[in-house]
């Protein structure tokens, strides 16, 4: 079905408002691991190394299901398959929440992280039955509360787990999604296939999967001192795996993505300024709180998990805000005018803070600075590029974007955690202060980079 014979039902507010608490539901569900990583390593009887796994399990299975389901969400209709995908995230849930031992548990994380395709899923869905101005607002909305679940996961996961026990850490949010699932399944109109009659490139779609595995274990093992020569082996195989799936996707009369799509300036240079702006924040967020909990000689402040929580949690919240507000910002102003904003306020903030880390409301303030313009550039450009793209690669086009934000964060905490380690005086087992500051340092700039691709992408670019 052409695009001009799909006339977009209408939707209220209440349907959008679904779409968000179900959002909310899948951040919660998602983020409950990170805060109670020590409790499960107890209880589980494992260690680290094996508790590393829950969460590279849930990571890596959302960079692969993602540009997956915003395909299938483009050809088959989002609402069909957001249903079928938070069937999927249900079952993982019920399984984490169950599980007596590890295999079981991660066996539960990775169907969870199919949850991260309900993103484009929910943004084919808004862009299908609304105007382009209320679209980015909707993005907003689903965006922040997305935000906002992983906020309420990181509160709730202790005292829940604590109060109760941690399989209500998972059952909880599980109940929440489903519950939220059949309120969106009834409220939501169907949107119509829109290539319902072409066969789906799934060698296109095993060859992206396996390149993006490779590069996010790549990330992985180079930070954690890989040999020079495995390194080389990694990216050769990153390289002819990205290779395989260009070639297929130029050849099948019907490709996962378009290379046309890509070509444009309006998506490569979104995902460019998404994995730039990406880097930065992963650096960011891991920096900062290495900075409160050392205790260095004339820096850093020695602070606790629980003060370092307190002294986060303002950025936390207005991160949430500024997400749902990205939508308004973009319609309001557009697109490219708010991540220009954003990538000079955080080039400034971050550099700032490297300079000036005495006190902790300096540290604080820098955090919420870099935390609104974060959100409001994060989802100004998934919204720029929802509307930029054919109603019939909504799905794809902002897949693709979401991916390469995780990849950003992933490369951000690693390079920041070399850094640090190479900053590191085996003497005093802890950083000095010119790595934190180097980092930091290091964080604005690549911040400011994203400034030369706005200011040399395609004027008609609507980023």
């Amino acid at each position: 079905m052409s695009e001009s014979l799909m006339a977009p039902v209408r939707i209220g507010r209440q349907a959008i408002g679904a779409l968000g608490v179900l959002a909310l539901a899948l951040g919660t569900l998602q983020s409950v691991v990170e805060p109670s990583l020590p409790m499960l390593q107890r209880e589980l009887g494992i260690g680290p190394s094996e508790g590393a796994l829950i969460s590279i399990t849930l990571l890596i299975t959302g960079a692969v299901v993602v540009p997956i389901a915003g395909t299938l969400g483009d050809r088959y209709g989002g609402k069909r398959v957001l249903v079928w995908l938070m069937a999927v995230v249900s079952a993982g849930g019920l399984l984490s929440s169950l599980a007596p031992n590890l295999p079981v548990l991660l066996i539960g994380q990775l169907l969870q992280g199919a949850m991260v395709g309900a993103l484009p899923l929910s943004f084919i869905l808004v862009r299908r039955n609304l105007p382009p101005g209320q679209t980015q607002v909707a993005i907003g909305i689903v965006m922040g509360l997305f935000t906002g679940g992983g906020l309420l996961g990181t509160l709730i996961a202790g005292p829940v787990a604590e109060g109760l026990s941690r399989h209500w850490m998972f059952g909880l949010p599980t109940i929440a999604v489903v519950a939220t699932t059949l309120i969106v399944s009834r409220m939501m109109p169907h949107d119509p296939p829109v290539r319902s009659d072409a066969r789906i490139d799934w060698l296109g779609a095993v060859l992206l999967s396996c390149t993006l595995i490779a590069l996010m274990l790549g990330i992985m093992t180079m930070a954690a001192g890989l040999p020079p020569l495995g390194v080389a082996a990694i990216a050769v195989g990153v390289v002819a795996l990205a290779t395989g799936w260009v070639t297929v996707e130029r050849r099948v009369a019907s490709p996962m993505v378009d290379l046309r799509m890509l070509a444009m300036p309006a998506t490569w240079s979104s995902c460019l300024i998404t994995l730039l702006m990406a880097t930065s924040a992963g650096m960011a967020i891991f920096l900062v709180p290495q900075l409160l909990a050392v205790s260095g000689d004339g820096y850093g402040f020695g602070a606790s998990t629980t003060e370092i929580g307190l002294l986060l949690m303002p950025a936390a919240v207005v991160g949430v805000a500024s997400g749902m507000a990205g939508g308004f910002a973009a319609q309001r102003f557009g697109p490219r005018a708010v991540v220009t904003v954003s990538a000079v306020v955080s080039a400034i903030a971050l550099i700032a803070l490297a300079v000036l880390h005495e006190t902790t409301w300096q540290i604080v303030v820098a955090k919420v600075l870099t935390a609104i313009v974060a959100g409001l550039g994060s989802t100004a450009l998934l919204a720029g590029i929802a509307t930029a793209v054919d109603s019939k690669d909504t799905g794809i086009a902002t897949s693709l974007m979401v991916v390469t934000r995780v990849v950003g964060m992933v490369i951000g905490a690693q390079v920041a955690g070399a850094i640090l380690a190479a900053g590191t005086d085996p003497m005093v087992a802890h950083p000095a202060e010119s790595a934190f500051v180097i980092g930091l340092a290091v964080a604005g700039v690549v911040s400011a980079s994203s400034l030369l691709v706005i200011r040399f992408m395609g004027k008609g670019a609507q980023v």
